[in-house]
């Protein structure tokens, strides 16, 4: 079993928080991904569960955002990653048929291209889930994660007050042939994760164990496991995470993985995070960092050149009956 190391690191040995246009039309449970020097955020959770399916881009030269076409399939807590240029889209939960509201996981795939702000669809994902990371290794990508309906049962949707479960499926799309194959699970069941890759490696990074809710049946996790593509093994756990959390955001800069944000509830307590911690793979370490000024969950994270953008979310943990949806668009500005 490796120790976790962690040091504590000056803020002018890293870098500062730089405030950038707000973001038009804040929300929680929004993703992000970086293609062509922009940033583009998408999804968005509305009241009653509603999925909001907008898309944004970031211009960094000009510090202002545009909206784009909507998400072809109104959804939420899907995995999003880019590849040459275009930006992947897996999974994530819609609105039930009929019936309450709830989260119903779907295997849609999608590719959007930027440049004409057009979606395609893809060979469905083979095992229905949201909450999943995917992550870009070589030439393909690897779907990881989520949280379903469980195996066998007649349950068609994901309610904290009804049976569902945190997976560790681990399924290869091939963007050349637009084809699945399965691969070896994680040790780890969970979702609400973040992932970044690092030398040809993936790295799952904290979630949530148990249920796919903060508000019952799970907990949040401060594991750190290692997948390797080329052998389609999950090597001995790495140093845990200095913080506990799940719904966070993540950016890859220098060799380096920098995860902010994120919530957690206990029996005292119903909080988000601010804290910037980033893991080093080559050393098997953490370092904490400056914190974002606005703590909160839900949020789009990216990295543009040398900064990690944190894009709105909520303040309030899931569950508290209130919502405070922040228009906050925090840069964390390597030092060059």
């Amino acid at each position: 079993m490796s120790l976790a190391l962690l040091t504590a690191t000056p803020a002018h040995a890293q870098g500062k928080w730089v405030k950038l246009a707000p973001f038009p039309e804040p929300a929680e449970e929004l993703l992000g991904a970086a293609a062509g020097g922009k940033i583009y955020v998408f999804c968005g959770l509305g009241p009653g569960w509603k999925p909001l399916g907008m898309v944004y881009e970031y211009d960094p030269s000009t510090d202002k955002w545009t909206k784009k076409k909507p998400m072809p399939l109104a959804s939420h807590h899907v995995a999003f990653t880019e590849y040459r240029g275009k930006i992947y889209a897996f999974g994530g939960f819609v609105l039930p048929s009929s019936g309450p509201p709830a989260w119903a996981p779907v295997d849609n795939a999608w590719e959007y291209d930027p440049a004409a702000d057009t979606w395609k669809a893809l060979a469905p994902v083979p095992t229905k889930r949201g909450s999943p990371v995917a992550a870009v290794a070589g030439d393909k990508i690897y779907v990881i994660g989520g949280a379903t309906t469980p195996p066998g049962s007649k349950e068609t949707v994901v309610h904290p007050t009804r049976p569902h479960v945190s997976v560790a499926t681990a399924e290869e799309y091939d963007p050349a042939t637009n084809t699945w194959r399965q691969r070896t699970s994680m040790p780890t069941p969970r979702n609400h994760a973040t992932a970044g890759v690092v030398n040809g490696k993936i790295y799952v990074i904290g979630g949530r164990v148990g249920g796919a809710f903060i508000t019952s049946g799970s907990s949040n996790a401060d594991v750190v496991e290692e997948y390797d593509p080329a052998t389609d093994a999950w090597g001995s756990p790495r140093a845990k995470m200095p913080s506990a959390r799940s719904a966070m955001a993540s950016g890859v800069y220098g060799g380096r993985i920098y995860v902010t944000g994120g919530e957690g509830q206990n029996a005292q307590m119903m909080y988000t995070f601010r804290s910037l911690e980033a893991y080093d793979p080559a050393s098997n370490s953490w370092s904490v960092l400056p914190s974002m000024p606005v703590s909160r969950h839900g949020l789009a994270g990216a990295v543009v050149g040398n900064r990690l953008h944190m894009v709105s979310g909520d303040v309030q943990s899931a569950g508290t009956g209130v919502q405070v949806h922040t228009d906050s668009h925090d840069a964390f500005e390597f030092d060059k």
